[in-house]
């Protein structure tokens, strides 16, 4: 007799995890380096290169609302691999801007790359897979994008002090579409119905038996407690974490240096890692993902304000990028999974890109903001990381956020199921 084929899906997780690297050292960490290198090289003010880095992540929020469009017309293969392509263009871009002209056209390119190999894109590579082991999936693959800030973050510093900016992004930008060329073309062409195989790898009797989701159809979003309150917990923590990280590494620098900074950041996603990590396996089955992620903002706010309230001091600032990083994983991966409990299947597979859209289009804006705030503490004599008690102020908002829309809808069954 021969043996069953090997279930797909975990070969999907590890090739989702390679583009999560890629996806965000590049398009995501990436951005608040870049601001650094072109601010020094450039003498632009700080809120000149801050709009660019907001029009970057702008135009990714147009972008990733129309993803799923996108990918019928298009397919998901090819929708990858393009991505990849503009991204690399763009950071080119980034590097060789002589004019501010120029620098935000490298930001509209950029924008529209990295939203296919962001967290919207990662969901809908591994949601075909998985069903009662989404979870698990989900911290896996997405751990590939808190790697990339522990590698990229050190790296593009380092490969622009030694090498300048052009080479980095030339060197980076060809190895990154090479090999999301390569997983496009033999990875994410497969499917389950393709190959014959059915979620989380089990046979077709037990798919068949397997217990719908509670959760009726929402017949408007624009009324749900549970998705308004979702979209605006997702939208206020990740405007709080990226326009902290955005500035973190240059207000760092004059207190550790350039590249133990660089250190310093990637030491952040490290404890993403962890983060993520624990919340994907540990997770008890059946848990209030909403009072998870709450959680997971509450060490946040603690990491903001160590940051704010002890300036100067070094032990605070390690400390505070530790607490920090540990819920920067979490608030991307969590709110699919809330999405995954509270919804049907049809719906959660429209509210996933529309609440990663909509936070996109929010947080856009909180490198510019965050920018003008920086500035005016500067100028009145401020240390430079005050400015991350307005980030602890976003994440007390989103914790209040989040739960205001507990209960507002039934639970999905497969919230039940263990989670790995």
């Amino acid at each position: 007799m021969r043996s069953p084929p090997k279930f797909f899906g975990w070969t999907v997780v590890y090739a989702a995890f390679a583009l999560a690297i890629f996806g965000w050292g590049v398009g995501f960490y990436g951005p608040p380096v870049f601001l650094h290198a072109v601010a020094q090289r450039s003498g632009w003010s700080l809120a000149l290169v801050s709009g660019a880095v907001t029009l970057h992540f702008l135009t990714g929020a147009a972008v990733v609302a129309n993803l799923p469009r996108i990918y019928r017309r298009v397919g998901v293969p090819a929708t990858t691999a393009t991505g990849a392509v503009l991204l690399a263009l763009g950071v080119c871009g980034w590097s060789l801007a002589q004019a501010p002209w120029q620098l935000y056209g490298a930001a509209l390119v950029s924008g529209c790359g990295w939203v296919a190999l962001g967290p919207a894109a990662v969901n809908a590579l591994i949601a075909p897979w998985f069903a009662r082991r989404r979870p698990a999936a989900l911290s896996m693959a997405y751990n590939g994008a808190s790697l990339g800030g522990v590698l990229f973050s050190p790296l593009w510093v380092f490969l622009i002090a030694q090498a300048g900016f052009p080479l980095a992004a030339l060197g980076i930008g060809l190895i990154m579409v090479t090999l999301i060329a390569a997983l496009s073309r033999w990875v994410f062409t497969a499917t389950p119905q393709r190959l014959g195989q059915h979620p989380d790898g089990e046979t077709a009797a037990a798919s068949a038996s397997a217990p719908p989701g509670v959760p009726e159809r929402v017949p408007s979003l624009r009324r749900d407690r549970a998705f308004l309150s979702l979209a605006a917990g997702m939208a206020l923590g990740l405007v709080a974490q990226i326009g902290l990280i955005a500035h973190l590494l240059s207000a760092l620098a004059p207190l550790l240096g350039a590249q133990t900074a660089g250190i310093a950041m990637g030491l952040a996603t490290a404890a993403a890692i962890a983060g993520r990590t624990l919340v994907g396996w540990l997770m008890p089955a059946g848990a209030d993902r909403r009072v998870v992620a709450c959680m997971a903002y509450g060490v946040q706010l603690c990491g903001s304000l160590v940051l704010a309230l002890a300036p100067g001091q070094l032990w605070a600032a390690w400390l505070g990028v530790l607490l920090f990083g540990s819920g920067i994983g979490n608030a991307t991966s969590l709110p699919p999974l809330i999405a995954q409990t509270e919804f049907s299947r049809e719906d959660a597979l429209r509210v996933v890109p529309l609440i990663t859209a909509l936070s996109q289009a929010a947080y856009a804006f909180a490198p510019v903001l965050f920018g003008l705030l920086r500035a005016q503490l500067e100028q009145a004599g401020q240390q430079p990381l005050r400015f991350a008690a307005a980030a602890a102020l976003l994440q007390a908002a989103a914790i209040g956020s989040l739960a205001w829309g507990r209960g507002a809808r039934g639970v999905a069954r497969n919230a039940a199921q263990p989670t790995a």
